[in-house]
């Protein structure tokens, strides 16, 4: 199994201490598989997308738009 050094702000590292009873290593490597998991589905899913960074762009942009629009119908 590979090894990596990790760096942690000094807050967090005296947070962690306190609980010298959970694997952090563990804690991490389930952090990070869950997170590259996420990555390759993302992957796989626009894998053969036309839509260009500009695109996506725009189409997020129009989307947080309608949320937004929607929101403020429900606040009136």
């Amino acid at each position: 199994m590979a090894n990596i050094t990790l760096s942690i702000p000094d807050k967090l590292h005296k947070r962690i201490k306190k609980h010298s009873e959970i694997r952090w290593s563990e804690v991490a490597r389930n952090a990070m598989m869950e997170y590259v998991e996420k990555l390759e589905l993302l992957d796989e899913l626009t894998g053969e997308s036309e839509l260009t960074d500009k695109d996506a762009i725009e189409l997020s942009k129009k989307i947080k738009r309608s949320i937004a629009e929607r929101h403020r119908a429900l606040l009136k």
